[in-house]
């Protein structure tokens, strides 16, 4: 069986930047250090169903640093994965309120580079959060608030993207939708405490 090419930590990068060859470049990390990281994972508590989410989670985290330009090529890739892989882990023990293991696993990192881990972390899943919430009260208000809060859009770029007249028009349009979204966490209570924590996220 032919062995497959070798690629450096900046090809690998590259190729994620760039999106050409990105399938061959992922594929390559996969082959080198899936059994690696599950191997984490399965010593501490999980199983190979734990194993493959998490480093499924860990690969999307770590091209979005990629795509941010957050990844400072301090450490190893292996190292970075491992670093990913691991505070996933944790924060899912953390999940499943297994007290024992967060006590022993759960360290509070301060050095910059986890701190943009964590971030990452919290900031996909606080992503998926709100665009729920956004699709409950309207496409069009789910386009006026993504490009508004996640695109960071001026209000005259929104106006002709989403087609309206002025922007006196649609600053009353993104006012009855915030008015809508805040209707609708107050209707849940069980929602408020989830929404607050992911909003503090959405920029």
């Amino acid at each position: 069986m032919k062995k497959a090419k070798e690629l450096t930590e900046q090809e690998i990068i590259s190729a994620i930047q760039s999106k050409k060859a990105i399938n061959s470049a992922l594929k390559y990390l996969y082959d080198s250090y899936y059994r690696y990281l599950e191997r984490y994972v399965l010593q501490n508590s999980g199983n190979e169903d734990d194993a493959a989410d998490m480093i499924q989670e860990a690969f999307l985290v770590f091209i979005r640093l990629i795509e941010e330009n957050k990844f400072r090529q301090e450490s190893s890739i292996k190292s970075y994965l491992y670093s990913i892989t691991r505070n996933l882990w944790i924060t899912e023990l953390r999940k499943r309120k297994s007290m024992a293991m967060r006590n022993e696993y759960y360290e509070n990192e301060k050095n910059e580079e986890l701190a943009d881990i964590s971030h990452a972390i919290i900031k996909n899943e606080s992503h998926k959060i709100i665009m729920d919430l956004f699709s409950e009260i309207g496409q069009k208000c789910k386009n006026i608030l993504y490009r508004f809060y996640y695109e960071e859009l001026p209000m005259k770029e929104i106006m002709v993207l989403e087609d309206f007249s002025n922007e006196q028009v649609l600053r009353n349009k993104k006012h009855k939708c915030l008015k809508s979204l805040i209707e609708k966490i107050q209707s849940d209570p069980s929602k408020y405490t989830t929404i607050k924590n992911a909003l503090q996220y959405v920029g």
